[in-house]
């Protein structure tokens, strides 16, 4: 297994557990909060803007660690 084939691998499953936990912390009790049809559609979509934040977050994160890379390193 190369270098790249386990970065591959730890980049998948920190994907695959972050989005578990934001289905398991965010989004079911967004959902299961509500009774009606319409509110728990709303929270759902709601929670995408949440999920947007955190993803985005991400990005400049790791766009920051990547300039402070090159520049410095």
């Amino acid at each position: 297994m190369s270098r790249l084939d386990v970065t591959y691998l730890v980049a998948g499953v920190c994907g695959v557990l972050g989005l578990a936990a934001f289905v398991g912390l965010i989004l079911v009790p967004a959902v299961s909060a509500y009774v009606h049809v319409w509110q728990r559609v709303v929270a759902g979509v709601l929670s995408l803007y949440v999920l947007a934040a955190m993803v985005g977050i991400g990005v400049l994160g790791a766009v920051g660690v990547y300039e402070l890379w090159i520049n410095y390193f």
